[in-house]
C-alpha cells in the first residue's frame, strides 16, 4: 500500500479507536516518508556536551545514524556560544571536521575553504573574479539547537519550539541535580532489533505488559498504582515502588512530594526515551534502519553507583531481552493476512494512542486536518 493511499487516522477517542493498520509498519514507502515528515521535524539526540564546555571546541555529530545521517558540528566560538552548524562544506560538500578538537577557526581540507566558528565562509582561494561572492548560501547552515540535562539535541525542521519537547520534563524534574550526572560508558548498549522501530515505542509507552512480559520488574513495582500522564509530544509513566524497594528521596518542591516513586519513565516525541531512576539516567534512543530493522542505544548517566543493582532500574538488561522478544513476535505476527489493526485499552493504552494521533499529525500532508 502506497502513502498516498494509507488512511492516517486514529480516532482521537481512546474508547472507540482502533489502531494503525498492518501496512504502516510493513510498507517501505511508508518509513521514507516517516524520515522527512516525522524525524526531521522532531527534535534529534546529538550526544553530551562534555566536550564542547571550552571556548573554540568543535565536535562532529551524526544525526540519527541511519536513518536521517545527517552530519552537524557543535562549535563553541570564543566568547562562549554554542551553535550546532551543518558539517557540510558549502563549496563541494566535504565532511569538513572529523573529529572532535579545538580550534580558531573551521577549514576545508579538500580545497581549504575557511569558515569562523559561527559558520561563516571567511576565506577561500581561487574564486577571484567570482561574481557575487561570497553569498549567503556559502556560509554553513546554523541547525536550531537545544539542551537538556547536558545532552545537546537538534531539528532540520521543527514543528514546535526544543520547550515544547522538553519543557515538561525540566518542569516536573527541576529538583534533580542534572549537572551532577556523570556518563558511564559501563552502562551503554546498543541492540539491533528485527522490527519496526515504532513497535519498540508502542512497547514502551504501555505498562499493560509488566506483569506479563517482565517477573523481575513487576516484583519491585506497584502495578494498581501505576501512571499515565500525557503532553503534547511527549508522556510520561509514573512508576510507583513497592514497599521496601528502592525509590526518589523527592523533596519537597517535587510535586510528587509524598510519593514513592521507582521511576520516571519519560517518552519524547517520537523515539526518545528518558529513565531516570534513583541511580540516575538511562537514556534510550529508537534509530530505525529499515521498515523491518531498528537500533536501540542505551547510554547510562550515573548520580549515585550505590543504587545501581537495586529496584526498577537493576535489571535492564533482562528487561530489554524481554521486550525484544515481544516486539520481534508482534513484527512477525503483523505479516499476517489475518490481521488488520486492534483496539486500545482505555486504562493502560492511552500512552500508545497519543503516539499513534502524534504520527497521524506528522505524516498528514502540510496542513491537512488529522
Amino acid at each position: 500500500m502506497s502513502p498516498a493511499a494509507l488512511p492516517f487516522t486514529v480516532d482521537p477517542d481512546v474508547t472507540r479507536a482502533r489502531t494503525l493498520p498492518s501496512a504502516f509498519y510493513l510498507d517501505p514507502a511508508v518509513h521514507a516518508l516517516a524520515r522527512e515528515r516525522v524525524f526531521a521535524r522532531s527534535w534529534q539526540w546529538l550526544g553530551g556536551l562534555g566536550d564542547v564546555e571550552a571556548p573554540g571546541s568543535l565536535s562532529p555529530r551524526q544525526m540519527l545514524a541511519g536513518h536521517l545521517d545527517e552530519p552537524l558540528l557543535l562549535a563553541r566560538d570564543a566568547a562562549g556560544e554554542l551553535r550546532c552548524l551543518s558539517n557540510v562544506c558549502t563549496h563541494r560538500g566535504n565532511i569538513l571536521v572529523r573529529a572532535a578538537c579545538r580550534a580558531e577557526q573551521i577549514r576545508c581540507g579538500y580545497h581549504s575553504r575557511r569558515f569562523d566558528l559561527g559558520g561563516r565562509m571567511t576565506f577561500m582561494p581561487g574564486f577571484e573574479g567570482a561574481q557575487d561572492f561570497p553569498g549567503a548560501s556559502d556560509h554553513l547552515p546554523r541547525v536550531p539547537f537545544g539542551a537538556f540535562a547536558g545532552q545537546a539535541f537538534a531539528s532540520l525542521a521543527p514543528a514546535a519550539p526544543f520547550e515544547s519537547f522538553f519543557g515538561d520534563i525540566a518542569a516536573r524534574l527541576a529538583w534533580l541535580p542534572f549537572e551532577q550526572l556523570r556518563h558511564d560508558p559501563a552502562r551503554d548498549r546498543d541492540f539491533e532489533i528485527a522490527a519496526h522501530w515504532a513497535l519498540y515505542v508502542e512497547n514502551y509507552l504501555e505498562g499493560l505488559h509488566i506483569p506479563f512480559l517482565h517477573p523481575g520488574l513487576n516484583q519491585v513495582l506497584d502495578m494498581e498504582r501505576y501512571g499515565y500522564h500525557l503532553g503534547r509530544y511527549g508522556n510520561l509513566q509514573l512508576a510507583l515502588a513497592r514497599e521496601g524497594d528502592a525509590a526518589f528521596d523527592l523533596p519537597a518542591t517535587s510535586p510528587d512530594h509524598g510519593q514513592r516513586v521507582a521511576a520516571y519513565y519519560w517518552w519524547v516525541f517520537p523515539n526518545l526515551m528518558l529513565n531516570f531512576y534513583p541511580w540516575g539516567l538511562s537514556l534510550n534512543l529508537v534509530q530505525p534502519l529499515a521498515a523491518d530493522r531498528t537500533r536501540v542505544s542505551f547510554r547510562g548517566y550515573v548520580l549515585d553507583a550505590d543504587l545501581i543493582a537495586s529496584g526498577a532500574g537493576a535489571e535492564l538488561d533482562q528487561v530489554e531481552m524481554e521486550d525484544e522478544a515481544a516486539v520481534e513476535s508482534v513484527q512477525r505476527g503483523l505479516r499476517s493476512r489475518l490481521y488488520g489493526n486492534g483496539r486500545y485499552s482505555p486504562t493502560h493504552e492511552r500512552g500508545v494512542h497519543h503516539f499513534h494521533r502524534l504520527l497521524c499529525e506528522f505524516l498528514a500532508e502540510p496542513g491537512a486536518r488529522v
